[in-house]
């Protein structure tokens, strides 16, 4: 009889729900859902880069989408389905009671964007990451080692200490902390007290500096050196971690009812998405899987023997088991990619919102002026495309840096911004684009060359995700700047697979999660190689970008 997983992903815009063979890696069916306040863009400050979602957007697609995907398969499923895993965006924490409730979903706090869950690109906190990464430099111990050396605004204990510094109404009602990828399978088992939320090896060991070699979280007595707004919090929250293989529960009844589903199915444990995407794209050792979206997220395995005692500076952390147990998960990433793509597309749109209805005004009705915007709007990026790929790389004078939205590795600063040279009174959009496309490639290769110089030889790439599947341009310049081949994983939802394979893995399907890799893999659909003419031009104008990044830092955001 075959049995059935379901991989929840959780992404910044939207959660999708896959149901999957465990035997096979057969995709039977997905659902999609946006989360609807997200998507009204409340509680949300972007000129602040204030990013918070509601919990009751999480709970209401994963009900939505688990119904709609089993609604779309044979009936006989939904009763064989063994396993349900989450993957989701991190660090995104949030401040709960002490039943492990998030504060947003209290009457008194639902409107709260500090009682809320802070996204991973929320980077109010800038300042007190700047503290954090003093406060570890002067301490006996730096708690920073394991996590690149360089605390980031993006993650759990700096967003903390900020939410609590601005909030007191929130200080004085939390308990505890979950993050995002606890949290859900928290609910699905009806854990009713914070101090029964198992907690994730992935996040708390990239993000919140937790290691075996201090005895979990840093202690006590540093948090408060931090700030004493974090008193009693480390007592409250966990000693131990667990990786996302292992079950956590099984279903509760109201979940399971809710979602047509057994008491029986267990739920795995919850790690990010994008570590869960890398095993979704059978990540190997001294294999690269870049997961490509609005941002990045660069992910690695190696041996214990491979890494020893080394500590590799400036990334987003090396966590054993992170990605898979019995291996060293090694993190990096860019802070923006397909964002900095999307903010060129949005100054460009600038007419066509704001000039284009008015010319049309009583010419055409509002339903057929809105049609018209949106279909110049969603061709933007497609034409820039074409036209960016017919420009001589001899001709592509232009050189940007990727850094939009602060930059994640190597060597975190949320301070930095965006700089672009080279204009004349004869640039094109076009030639801005592929400015653009290149320094997204660039920033690829500076975490390339620094996993390198670290001693963490890569042969060879695995992109995945939207990206990846769909710009042939993006991707081909990324193999010439790189001067490496690129396979590109043969589903664009490489991170629900990867969290179908946990799930599968933790009910019993397999022993470990190296062979649920080896049966529901998806395979590769198209490999990128590198056109090693290019390379050589290329290897001269990631110099400029080299000299125009450290401008850039040094005399434009000293910090």
């Amino acid at each position: 009889m075959n049995k059935y997983v379901i991989g929840l992903d959780y992404g910044t815009d939207s959660a999708r729900a896959l149901v999957v063979n465990a035997q096979t890696g057969e995709i039977l069916a997905s659902s999609v859902k946006y989360y609807p306040r997200w998507m009204k863009g409340l509680y949300c400050v972007p000129k602040a880069n204030q990013w918070r979602q509601h919990p009751k957007d999480y709970l209401e697609v994963l009900e939505a989408s688990v119904k709609e995907a089993l609604g779309k398969c044979a009936p006989d499923v939904a009763a064989n389905v063994v396993g349900i895993a989450f993957d989701t965006t991190g660090s995104t924490p949030a401040f709960t009671d002490e039943t492990g409730t998030p504060l947003a979903m209290l009457p008194e706090f639902e409107d709260n964007p500090n009682a809320m869950f802070v996204l991973w690109k929320d980077h109010t906190a800038v300042k007190e990451a700047a503290e954090i990464n003093v406060k570890c430099k002067e301490n006996d111990i730096d708690y920073s080692q394991y996590e690149g050396g360089i605390y980031s605004a993006e993650w759990f204990w700096a967003k903390a200490i900020h939410v609590l510094r601005e909030d007191p109404q929130v200080a004085a009602k939390a308990y505890s902390i979950v993050e995002y990828c606890e949290w859900l399978p928290a609910v699905l088992t009806g854990v009713t007290k914070a101090s029964d939320i198992v907690r994730s090896r992935c996040a708390e060991g990239h993000k919140a500096m937790w290691h075996e070699s201090w005895g979990g979280l840093p202690p006590e007595e540093f948090l408060v050196k931090l700030d004493p707004c974090l008193a009693g919090f480390r007592e409250r929250l966990f000693e131990t971690t667990e990786t996302a293989d292992k079950p956590v529960g099984t279903l509760c009844q109201e979940w399971a009812e809710r979602l047509g589903l057994s008491t029986d199915v267990v739920v795995a444990g919850g790690a990010y998405d994008c570590h869960m995407g890398a095993v979704g794209a059978a990540v190997t050792p001294k294999t690269l899987v870049r997961v490509i979206g609005t941002s990045t997220c660069d992910i690695m395995v190696a041996s214990y023997e491979e890494v020893g005692d080394k500590l590799i500076k400036g990334i987003c952390g090396q966590v054993d088991g992170s990605v898979i147990p019995g291996m060293i998960g090694l993190e990096a990433g860019q802070s923006s990619f397909g964002d900095v793509y999307a903010m060129f597309r949005r100054v460009l749109e600038f007419p066509v919102k704001n000039i284009l209805p008015k010319t049309l005004a009583g010419k055409l009705t509002e339903e057929e002026i809105q049609a018209a915007v949106d279909e110049v709007s969603d061709r933007i990026i497609a034409e820039l495309t074409v036209e960016a790929e017919k420009i001589p790389l001899e001709e592509s004078t232009m050189i940007a840096t990727d850094w939009i939205n602060g930059r994640r590795t190597p060597d975190a600063n949320q301070l930095l911004q965006g700089t672009i040279s080279g204009f004349t009174l004869g640039t094109t959009a076009p030639q801005i684009f592929r400015a653009l496309v290149e320094a997204t490639a660039f920033g690829t290769k500076a975490i390339v060359d620094r996993f390198i110089s670290e001693g963490c030889p890569i042969e060879s790439v695995i992109g995945i995700g939207g990206i990846a599947l769909k710009s042939p341009f993006v991707m081909q310049t990324m193999s010439d700047v790189l001067g490496m081949p690129i396979k590109v994983c043969n589903t664009d939802q490489a991170c629900a697979l990867g969290a179908s394979m946990f799930a599968a893995t933790a009910a019993g399907v397999y022993q470990k999660v190296e062979d649920a890799i080896a049966a529901m893999n998806s395979g590769f659909a198209k490999e990128y190689q590198p056109d090693m003419q290019r390379h050589g031009r290329y290897a001269s104008l990631y110099e400029t970008y080299l000299k125009l990044g450290s401008f850039t830092e040094k005399e434009l955001y000293v910090c």
